[in-house]
């Protein structure tokens, strides 16, 4: 998915969190715990890369992972 000039498209948050099939809070975690960064603004709106979202949910996943199985 490329924007115009072969840059990448920038998404608002609701949207990422749908296409990570995550909830829209889950990347305002991410955002406070400084896993994932807007790469713009648009008024208030946060937009973010894709492939971004997605190497944040792949983190958090590992994340998840390895806290379970420290627990058992």
């Amino acid at each position: 998915m490329s924007g115009a000039a072969g840059l990448p498209a920038l998404i608002p948050g609701p949207l990422a969190a749908r296409e990570a099939g995550v909830a829209p809070a889950t990347i305002r975690k991410w955002v406070q715990l400084g896993r994932l960064a807007p790469a713009a603004r648009a008024g208030r709106a946060q937009l973010f890369r894709l492939e971004d979202v997605f190497a944040a949910e792949r983190a958090s996943r590992g994340t998840q992972h390895r806290a379970r199985r420290a627990s058992a």
